[in-house]
């Protein structure tokens, strides 16, 4: 009950979140667009230049006509310009907003499963069946199956029934168990391999190191009640 109502409350502030994100984007966003286009220079100004200019001269010569017949037709140019130019700032923001809004639900949906990851971390994984085929070499975790290799699942197997006698196991341990050695024959570092190479082996990281959990001062053993365990 408790972890359902922590679970809605996370939910609501993720919400909020996203929420307060994009309308802040929306603002900054509409906010710097009025300002770059309140400062752009009207598309006419250039042509009311040169007909001030026509206006405040005599000019009769026909050169000089011709000069401003030229400087008006460059002055329709340039508003022809700076109109493609305001189509693409216009387009150049709606590309950015895409892409804020984009990257601030990619950010929130992170923050998201990294909560979700460190819950799961601290409970543990809902196992309800860990089923390991000694035939297959195979372990099958709630509707999940890995492939293993047979060594694997040895040490897996030995983790297995260590947790239903209760009990924690070292590195020294494991080792001495599948090589049939006396303990002070056997490395700490070997059995930490025998461990990396099972979790390697299950891939997926969040299972393997939720999974097979190392306790400090005591040893490694399987987060899972001893009641889902069967060895085939």
């Amino acid at each position: 009950m408790r972890a359902t109502i922590s679970s809605d409350t996370d939910s609501r502030k993720v919400a909020r979140s996203v929420v307060i994100g994009l309308a802040a984007i929306v603002a900054i966003l509409l906010v710097a667009a009025v300002f770059l286009f309140v400062n752009l220079p009207d598309a006419n100004a250039f042509n009311a230049r040169v007909e001030r200019i026509f206006i405040e001269n005599d000019l009769t010569t026909q050169a000089e006509i011709k000069l401003l017949e030229i400087l008006a037709q460059s002055g329709t140019s340039f508003g022809d310009t700076l109109t493609s130019y305001r189509m693409v700032i216009f387009v150049l923001m709606v590309f950015a907003s895409a892409l804020l809004i984009a990257a601030l639900v990619f950010l929130v949906t992170i923050i998201g499963l990294n909560r979700r990851m460190s819950e799961i971390e601290k409970r543990g994984i809902d196992i309800s069946s860990l089923m390991i085929s000694r035939a297959e070499n195979k372990v099958y975790l709630n509707d999940m199956a890995f492939s293993l290799t047979p060594a694997n699942v040895e040490t897996l197997s030995v983790l297995a029934e260590a947790r239903l006698d209760d009990e924690y196991l070292s590195g020294t341990a494991i080792e001495a168990v599948l090589t049939g050695r006396n303990e002070t024959d056997c490395e700490e570092a070997a059995g930490a391999t025998r461990i990396k190479r099972l979790r390697d082996s299950l891939g997926n990281q969040l299972v393997s190191e939720v999974l097979v959990r190392n306790v400090a001062k005591k040893g490694y053993v399987l987060a899972c009640p001893p009641e889902a365990i069967r060895v085939q």
